[in-house]
């Protein structure tokens, strides 16, 4: 029998259902897993310094965050790799060009190019993204994720002419035209690989629960890798398991079906 060790949740749409309310069962599971001493992170797409209000909410102390370019292990850094600043003028003249708003992340702040937008207030809002500038060139070293806000069904094919990158669908109600860019070497897999062999785990020892496509390395990267039932049905084949909908105990429930809560 695996002897579980580490379980990596994703945030919008596996923990936090739409109203931004987390069930109890959740909060019951992770409390169970601490309980047993195995390791839980957050791995998420948004900024670390916008998720460790969460963190401290369910007693977690290790992220993942900016889609996997970021891993942070109770203290210690443990993965970084930012974004090359070809790419990131790459998306600048690219978004400028189709009138699209980006969401650039550094370790500290959100920067946008039109703050005043209404679609950039509905996203911050949407996200609770607090730590915001309007974006300055002095930064385009410092950039370790970007998500494009657009109002386009096919809003990231201009950009498909950046090479090494693909795009990953928001896959939260009224920010589906939207997409968070995704490095083929960095992304959550990648950076779940490196938390455990932090960690001297093995890769069947850890579990992981997602909702959306920028899920799916994570997902393909564990023993157990469990989607959302809510989720993007397209995730489905990247996982080996798919349990309930986010409002419907999927985290538990995935993991009772492992023997790891009642």
């Amino acid at each position: 029998m695996t002897e579980y060790r580490v379980v990596f949740l994703d945030i919008d749409g596996t923990i936090l259902r739409p109203d931004d309310s987390i069930e109890d069962s959740t909060k019951k599971a992770i409390c169970q897993l601490k309980d047993q001493d195995i390791e839980v992170i957050l791995a998420t797409g948004r900024p670390l310094h916008e998720i460790t209000d969460l963190g401290e909410e369910l007693n977690i102390q290790s992220y993942i965050a900016y889609n996997g370019a970021y891993a942070f292990y109770k203290g210690k850094e443990i993965f970084k790799e930012n974004m090359q600043i070809e790419d990131v003028n790459s998306f600048l003249r690219i978004a400028e060009k189709y009138e699209h708003d980006l969401v650039i992340y550094t370790h500290n702040k959100n920067y946008f190019l039109d703050q005043e937008a209404k679609r950039v207030k509905d996203f911050q809002k949407a996200f609770h993204l607090r730590k915001n500038d309007h974006y300055h060139q002095s930064i385009q070293k410092e950039v370790l994720g970007i998500t494009i806000i657009t109002s386009d069904e096919d809003g990231d094919v201009p950009y498909h002419s950046i090479e090494g990158i693909h795009y990953a669908k928001v896959n939260v109600p009224g920010f589906t035209t939207c997409y968070d860019v995704i490095r083929d070497h960095v992304n959550k897999g990648v950076a779940v690989n490196a938390v455990i062999e932090h960690l001297g785990f093995q890769k069947e020892q850890a579990i992981a629960f997602g909702d959306g496509m920028n899920d799916k390395e994570m997902l393909s990267n564990v023993g157990e890798g469990f989607a959302m039932g809510s989720g993007n049905p397209e995730l489905f084949s990247y996982a080996k398991h798919v349990t309930t909908g986010v409002d419907k105990s999927g985290i538990f429930n995935g993991l009772k079906s492992l023997g790891l809560v009642k």
